[in-house]
C-alpha cells in the first residue's frame, strides 16, 4: 500500500481526491489537512510516501510546507491549485506533477500512475551535506557547513551561527539533524545542535547540570538525555 495524505483548505477540493485515491486499491489515504501547519505536523508523523498539496493556503502556503519539512518531505509531491501562475516554480521545487483545478478523471489517473511509478524507484542512498542554502529578502547565501559554530532552534526554523553572524533557515532542527554528519555535529538540548571541534570544555553551572563550552565562551546548556552522546563524541575526538 502506499500512503497518501491530502493538503487543502477547502473541504470540498479535499472530498474529492479523497474519493478518486478510494478507488485504487493500492492507496491508503493516511490523513486530510486543511492547513500548511497541519500538514507539517501529519506527513512527519504519519510519513505518507505521496502527497496531494494545495499551494495557496492561509499562513502557511504549499511552498513553504515543502521548505520546511525538507528532507521529511514524501518522496511523490503532486501540487493541486487552480493558478497556472506557480507551475515553474512547482518543477523547480521538483514537484512530480502539477494538477490544475478543475481536472478530470482521466488527467488524476495519469497522475496517480505517474506518482505509482515513481515511488516504486529504488531510492538513491543519503550523503550527508557539506552545504546549507539560506533564502532570505529575496537573496540566496550558501552557507558551508565547516563554518557553523551551532545551531539553535527557532519555533519552525533554525538560526545558524556562524561566527559573529546569525542565518535563519527554513529547516526544522529534527530535519537538520538527519541530515547532519553525526561524526561532526552533535544535539546537546532540545534547542542546540553543536560542531564538535568548536567544543573546548564541558563545565557543570551553579545548578550542577552540564553546559558545553564554545572556543569564542558561548555556553550551551546539555540535556540529561544527550548528554552521554556528547560524552562519547568528545572522547571519541
Amino acid at each position: 500500500m502506499i500512503r497518501a495524505i491530502v493538503v487543502d483548505d477547502e473541504p470540498i477540493a479535499r472530498g474529492s481526491i479523497r474519493a478518486l485515491l478510494n478507488r485504487d486499491p493500492d492507496i491508503e489515504v493516511v490523513a486530510e489537512c486543511g492547513s500548511g501547519a497541519e500538514a507539517l505536523t501529519a506527513i512527519r508523523a504519519q510519513k505518507p510516501e505521496l502527497a496531494f498539496l494545495d499551494i495557496e493556503m492561509p499562513e502557511c502556503d504549499g511552498f513553504d510546507v515543502l521548505e520546511l519539512l525538507g528532507t521529511d518531505a514524501p518522496p511523490a509531491i503532486v501540487f493541486v491549485t487552480a493558478y497556472d501562475a506557480y507551475a515553474i516554480r512547482a518543477f523547480e521545487a521538483e514537484a512530480l506533477d502539477y494538477l490544475l483545478k478543475p481536472f478530470d478523471d482521466e488527467r488524476f489517473a495519469r497522475t496517480l500512475e505517474r506518482a505509482k511509478r515513481h515511488i516504486a524507484k529504488p531510492r538513491p542512498m543519503a550523503h550527508a551535506a557539506t552545504t546549507l542554502v539560506v533564502k532570505n529578502a529575496g537573496k540566496v547565501v550558501f552557507v558551508p557547513l565547516a563554518d557553523v559554530d551551532w545551531i539553535e532552534s527557532a519555533d519552525y526554523y533554525s538560526r545558524l551561527h556562524v561566527g559573529s553572524k546569525t542565518h535563519l533557515l527554513r529547516r526544522s532542527m529534527a530535519d537538520l539533524e538527519r541530515e547532519l554528519d553525526p561524526s561532526v555535529f552533535c544535539r546537546v538540548h532540545r534547542s542546540a545542535i553543536v560542531r564538535l571541534d568548536r567544543v573546548s570544555r564541558l563545565e557543570t553551572n551553579e545548578s550542577g547540570e552540564y553546559e558545553a563550552v564554545l572556543a569564542d565562551g558561548t555556553r550551551l546548556p546539555i540535556s540529561r538525555r544527550h548528554r552521554p552522546t556528547l560524552l562519547g563524541k568528545t572522547i571519541a575526538n
